[in-house]
């Protein structure tokens, strides 16, 4: 039993990114260097944010017995966060091609690694020594979310980059890549808030993500359009 519940978290939380690679299409490019070199990128920025966390934001023990929450420290460690943005037009520089193989695979290639690097040991620690637990189930949920958050930022990123972009998509687009770094801050505080479960935490995130994800996908086939891509 505790085999079959690890085998579907592998399966729950691995096989929408193989889907989201092989039926995308970006597979036919020979991008697959390119989604490794999308992975080494983001080991490398996680590497870096940790480094400066570590630097600027040491861990301060006496927040931590009190039990207080500083929402100005937690802001500025969320702004080392547009180091992500940093990394993800990196990628998207590397990969040859028209937009969407860009997008994909830069997305799909810094998502993988996230998820290869967050969730692999959770799973083989936990789900494989537990009959059951909801836990690794909506771990492997939220890893699916994260997959359609980084699409729809790198999405942003690409847009941002294209000088022939409407002007009256431009502060959208700006807007949104601003407030990505601090997604998780905005969502957590709405779920305190609302007093929100951790499953309707996942829905809260997952119709965020698709929300972002939708508005990028209608300026970037605006812009495929007019260009004729």
């Amino acid at each position: 039993m505790t085999l079959y519940h690890f085998g579907n978290c592998l399966a729950l939380i691995y096989a929408p990114y193989h889907m989201a690679y092989k039926f995308s299409g970006i597979s036919e490019y020979a991008t697959f260097s390119k989604c490794l070199y999308a992975g080494s990128l983001y080991i490398f920025t996680q590497l870096c944010k940790m480094l400066l966390l570590a630097t600027f934001f040491p861990d301060s023990d006496s927040g931590q017995i009190t039990g207080e929450y500083d929402v100005f420290m937690e802001i500025l460690k969320a702004t080392v966060d547009f180091a992500d943005l940093l990394g993800l037009y990196f990628a998207l520089n590397s990969v040859p091609g028209k937009g969407h193989a860009k997008i994909l695979t830069s997305a799909i290639g810094w998502a993988s690694a996230e998820v290869i690097v967050t969730r692999s040991v959770l799973l083989w620690v936990g789900a494989r020594g537990s009959e059951f637990d909801w836990l690794y189930v909506r771990s492997c949920a939220e890893s699916n979310v994260a997959l359609l958050q980084h699409a729809a930022t790198a999405a942003l990123v690409w847009l941002w980059t294209r000088s022939d972009l409407p002007r009256k998509h431009t502060p959208v687009v700006i807007t949104l890549l601003a407030l990505s770094p601090y997604r998780t801050l905005l969502e957590d505080a709405v779920a305190s808030i609302l007093s929100l479960s951790s499953w309707s935490l996942l829905a809260l995130r997952a119709l965020h993500a698709s929300a972002i994800g939708l508005t990028a996908l209608a300026m970037y086939a605006v812009l495929a359009q007019q260009l004729g891509i």
